[in-house]
């Protein structure tokens, strides 16, 4: 696809790089037939060909409308057609810029649009804020409508045996030593995830230790157009990570995949900035989803839980796992050497809805999609008899609570099995 950039582009890096990745795309339409939005409503202009044609015609100078500026909207940026795409066309990226020139130059949004990004990108961002808001969420979790109580999970999850305080971290020290992001929206909503990633490296021998500065990884701001936002975060977390990265911590462990799709673009987002353009790439380089470390530990994992048959589970791989970071088949195959049978759902490689803050701003489609992808993980679990849906992200896990079948993040699963076999007698 040849592209005339429009002067105020023609020079730029933005500019360059939309045309860049625009030569790319040869109109084949293969990514809309695998577009959750382009499945629902079925326009082209809510396709990944529609809206490139859409970033196109700004780059070429075409003044945006808010009717572009809704399509890009609607984009959950799950990156499934960038699996898709046979020519390598780097969609996520391309959405970013484009959504950032229709919102430079479209007229501003709806005050109640506004506020609503406003307190999302405040709001989640902070700890203080979002654990203040969350503790106060569960008080009155009963009186709230079903929609948003699966948004405030209870403290405990019933589903687990757990130790006396179930979000007890270890305090052994190791040779071995990791980076642990842990998140803005995590720790309140789920605090259970971490603390079990700890627990399982350190029966591992791997001792998990986080940077008191690090703060968000950025996305939320970045995808909400606050793009500038974003990598001040970002760079908050690059001087906080730095000093241990250079007392030699091994990787840097995410279990978000969500986080860690942004941090693994540390690298490109600041390959233009002289500051921080080492520190970046070098970050994005150590930074390991919990599925590309556990596989590695296997055979000792296999050691303390054994390789007998045990209670399977139905998988829902998180777009940012299997799109964004390109990574399939790890988790099933840790999973299942320890003899966890492990399932996809039907259309398995399509968006939950959830998409960070998709699920706010773009409600409607969001349950849609939420409600297509639990009709299929249900069926996945009658015809197997799993009792458990597993995930890898907190916003896949979030947005598919619902009454029927507990949804948690796999390596809780494991964290289970270490706890039992270590309390079982002797």
């Amino acid at each position: 696809m040849q592209t005339q950039l429009a002067p105020q582009f023609a020079n730029t890096p933005e500019g360059i790089e939309v045309a860049s990745i625009l030569g790319k795309c040869v109109h084949c339409g293969f990514c809309t037939a695998t577009c959750p939005t382009y499945q629902i409503l079925g326009d082209e202009l809510d396709g990944p060909r529609g809206r490139i044609y859409l970033i196109k015609q700004m780059a070429e100078g075409q003044a945006p409308t808010e009717k572009t500026r809704l399509h890009l909207d609607r984009c959950l940026t799950c990156r499934n057609c960038e699996t898709t795409c046979p020519s390598g066309v780097q969609y996520g990226n391309l959405i970013d810029i484009g959504r950032k020139w229709a919102e430079e130059n479209t007229a501003p949004r709806p005050l109640s649009q506004r506020l609503t990004r406003w307190a999302l990108k405040e709001g989640l961002t902070s700890p203080i804020l979002f654990n203040s808001a969350m503790t106060l969420g569960r008080l009155i979790r009963p009186l709230m409508p079903s929609s948003i109580k699966r948004k405030v999970p209870e403290v405990k999850n019933k589903a687990l045996a757990s130790t006396t305080d179930p979000y007890a971290r270890p305090q052994a020290t190791h040779a071995r030593k990791m980076l642990l992001l842990e998140g803005c929206v995590q720790p309140g909503m789920l605090p259970n995830i971490n603390s079990a990633t700890a627990r399982v490296l350190d029966a591992l021998q791997v001792q998990l230790i986080s940077a008191p500065n690090a703060t968000c990884c950025g996305a939320l701001r970045y995808h909400l157009n606050d793009q500038a936002g974003g990598l001040d975060n970002a760079k908050q977390n690059i001087d906080a990570w730095w000093p241990l990265i250079e007392s030699g911590v091994e990787a840097i462990v995410m279990t978000a995949s969500g986080c860690g799709v942004m941090v693994k673009d540390y690298g490109h987002l600041f390959a233009k900035d002289p500051a921080y353009a080492m520190k970046a790439k070098t970050i994005a380089d150590l930074t390991k989803d919990i599925s590309e470390i556990m596989p590695d530990l296997q055979a000792e994992l296999a050691a303390i839980v054994g390789v007998d048959p045990k209670a399977g589970v139905i998988y829902h791989p998180p777009c940012t796992l299997q799109h964004g970071q390109q990574i399939r088949g790890k988790v099933e195959g840790l999973l299942s050497s320890i003899g966890i049978g492990v399932r996809l759902c039907a259309d398995s490689h399509l968006c939950c809805g959830s998409a960070g803050t998709y699920s706010v701003t773009q409600p409607e489609l969001s349950e849609q999609l939420r409600k297509n992808k639990l009709a299929h993980l249900q069926t996945a679990c009658q015809e197997s008899g799993s009792q458990i849906i597993v995930s890898g992200n907190v916003g896949c896990i979030a947005h598919l609570q619902q009454d029927d079948t507990p949804v948690l993040h796999w390596i809780e699963i494991v964290d289970q099995l270490i706890t039992q076999k270590s309390s079982a007698p002797a």
